[in-house]
């Protein structure tokens, strides 16, 4: 399968290059809205819609209607423009094939299977390929292409915010990118008159997030072995456990002792060395690996993943019968600087 990307097919679209068949899949429904919101501003006029647009849902339509409908010409248009949504819903979906294996270049088919995949080895996908449209597979993003895309979304409107600040929402809200482009939109239209730049302090104001209290400071704290600091953060945790659940201070914590681990089998412990090895985007993120190879060994670093491991287990119950989240969080990161 062709390596086809959300910024290339927006290009396209956008340039008005269009496939006669999108098989839009996968488990992020953010990108796939994207694309079929900018395909049904790009293929028809206002009034080209009237007589030129359909819409189906794939709960309640049958295959053969979308086929009929996708076999005929449009009507004072250059295409007509079928979408169908839902199409994991699709009663005998694979029926699709005997359309797309020979479709129509006056219409655009647009196919919204959300929340999986159709099988790549099918003769759908084979033919949809073949005769020259397209299948996007939108994927979960792992957390760490989440600030570069913060960057890239405030960078296309002009806005600044510097590597801290994309990392604090990074923490806040995860790889759920719907909710992340919430997030993003409510500092865009907060940003005071005559500033481009997302601060922490404008995100501690309108997120919700401690810009001195959060994941991203106790990570550092803890890569420094700043017990005061890092104690202070954890006890504001603590008292504060509903906008800091523990689950994801101990994904942000197994996920750089873990790296670092890793870091400590490169031959050349340097800047440039650890951001090639862990895929880093920016020097910034380096940083604190390499303040970690200095206060850290990797003995210490494997009992540490040991401990985030038992901490895992005792924060959903086992061998746990009455420390609450905040003290586990404490009794771990004590474990972790002593």
């Amino acid at each position: 399968m062709a390596n086809i990307t959300f910024d290339s097919l927006k290009k396209d679209i956008s340039s008005r290059i269009f496939a006669p068949v999108y098989l839009l899949m996968g488990d992020e429904a953010y990108f796939i809205d994207q694309l079929t919101e900018l395909l049904l501003e790009k293929v028809l006029t206002e009034t080209e819609k009237d007589f030129n647009l359909l819409t189906f849902y794939g709960v309640d339509s049958d295959v053969n209607a979308i086929v009929a409908a996708a076999r005929r010409f449009p009507m004072m248009a250059e295409y007509q423009l079928i979408v169908v949504k839902e199409a994991q819903e699709l009663s005998k979906f694979d029926l699709l094939d005997s359309y797309v294996k020979n479709p129509l270049k006056s219409t655009v088919l647009v196919i919204n299977y959300k929340h999986g995949t159709v099988d790549k080895r099918k003769a759908v996908i084979k033919h949809i390929e073949k005769n020259g449209g397209v299948v996007f597979e939108s994927k979960k993003w792992y957390e760490n292409q989440v600030p570069s895309f913060i960057k890239n979304y405030f960078s296309e409107r002009m806005i600044r915010i510097d590597e801290k600040s994309a990392q604090m929402i990074t923490d806040f809200v995860g790889n759920d990118i719907s909710k992340l482009i919430q997030q993003l939109q409510k500092l865009e239209v907060s940003l005071p008159e005559g500033s481009n730049t997302v601060t922490s302090e404008l995100i501690e104001k309108n997120v919700g997030i401690s810009k001195d209290y959060n994941n991203f400071e106790l990570l550092k704290a803890i890569a420094e072995k700043n017990i005061l600091k890092a104690n202070t953060i954890v006890d504001y945790f603590s008292k504060n456990q509903k906008d800091n659940p523990s689950i994801v201070t101990l994904s942000v914590l197994f996920n750089y002792f873990s790296n670092l681990l890793e870091c400590f089998w490169l031959p050349q412990k340097n800047e440039q060395n650890v951001m090639s090895a862990l895929n880093l985007k920016s020097s910034f993120f380096a940083r604190d690996y390499m303040t970690g190879l200095r206060n850290y060994n990797a003995v210490k670093v494997m009992e540490i993943i040991t401990y985030l491991r038992i901490f895992d287990g005792k924060s959903k119950g086992i061998d746990n019968h009455s420390a609450s989240s905040g003290e586990l969080l404490k009794e771990l990161v004590y474990k972790i600087m002593h």
